[in-house]
């Protein structure tokens, strides 16, 4: 006989609805009756327990996370207490995110793991928790509630409503959660990983085009930041305003010119390490070229965080020339303005 997943009757929420879901992704449990129910007796009889039971016992396979001392984490840096959904993951993830994928490979495996925690489990488990975006008591500007654990919540009967169909409801909000999960991992899959190569080797070859290893060259454009900054985490790089740190990146634009953008200090900083010089700031064309004394040039932002050329090798002239431009500086003991920052700078030209 197929084995019954129990949960909780009543209201339901996003993070039972995605465990039950993650659990009947497995080959153990794909034919997997749910059970909602609140009966102690029912309830006991069953071989898995998520979000109800009051026990978290995972060699028993009890799930629950309302009990009082709860204070389980996913652990890997991450402090958020766990929902259902997260504690399901902790402990199933990785067959969950091999039987959705297709991937066998335990290393990138590991990788999606820890990245379909933070880009889409962690979130449940705040929410659910009631764990704040943020720290402090300052009102939100603005309230978020179309979010994948509100609509969950507006499939539930309204207050004056019927709920005669609530079983069906849950099992709408199991498929939901579920599809939202599955595009997930195949969109890191299909986009995030392969992006996450080409960072890799462009910083494993950045010597190869300038000796500083500060310059990193993509022959195509690709989503790099979030990359990067993981990648030097895990290489332990030095990160900084001055060689060796990586800098500036290069890349073709969509229309066959090329970029010089500068590294963020960190993951969603709008600071660059190390902006473009700041006499060619907001300069275009021409001017820029006969400035820098380079052919080609198209514009330098007006906060420096970005530049253009026409060739690939005009934009790393580019970067050469600004590296040069600050080691000018830094050795007689001159001073740029500080680096730009503060509101997000549009990046068209």
């Amino acid at each position: 006989a197929s084995p019954s997943i129990g949960t909780h009757s009543g209201t339901f929420h996003c993070d039972e609805a995605l465990a039950c879901f993650m659990l009947k992704s497995l080959p153990e449990y794909k034919d997997a009756t749910i059970v909602r129910s609140r009966d102690p007796k029912v309830l006991g009889q069953l071989p898995i327990l998520v979000d109800v039971g009051g026990v978290y016992d995972p060699s028993k396979h009890r799930y629950d996370h309302h009990q009082r001392g709860f204070g389980e984490v996913f652990g890997h840096g991450f402090k958020t207490k766990l929902s259902s959904a997260g504690l399901v993951y902790k402990h199933f993830g990785k067959k969950v995110i091999s039987a959705i994928s297709g991937i066998t490979d335990e290393k990138v495996i590991d990788t999606l793991f820890l990245k379909v925690y933070d880009g889409f489990i962690q979130e449940i488990d705040g929410i659910d928790n009631g764990v704040a975006v943020k720290d402090g008591e300052q009102a939100p500007n603005y309230r978020i509630s179309t979010d994948l654990s509100s609509r969950v919540g507006y499939l539930n009967p309204g207050w004056n409503e019927e709920a005669s169909d609530i079983e069906q409801r849950f099992h709408k909000a199991v498929a939901m959660t579920g599809k939202e999960l599955t595009d997930r991992i195949m969109a890191y899959k299909n986009h995030w990983l392969p992006a996450r190569d080409l960072v890799a080797k462009a910083i494993a070859t950045r010597h190869g085009v300038h000796k500083s290893g500060s310059i990193v060259l993509f022959e195509k454009f690709c989503s790099w930041k979030s990359h990067l900054h993981e990648i030097e985490q895990e290489s332990k790089f030095e990160v900084g305003r001055a060689p060796p740190s990586i800098l500036y990146v290069l890349y073709p634009d969509s229309s066959g010119k090329w970029r010089i953008q500068c590294v963020p200090m960190r993951e969603g900083s709008f600071e660059s390490r190390l902006a473009l010089p700041e006499p060619w700031r907001g300069v275009r064309g021409e001017e820029l070229s006969k400035l820098t004394g380079i052919d080609g040039c198209v514009f330098t932002h007006a906060a420096g965080f970005i530049g253009g050329n026409n060739t690939q090798e005009g934009v790393l002239a580019m970067a050469i020339s600004s590296l040069a431009y600050y080691a000018s500086k830094s050795a007689t003991g001159a001073t740029d303005d500080e680096q730009p920052s503060s509101k997000k700078p549009k990046t068209s030209v």
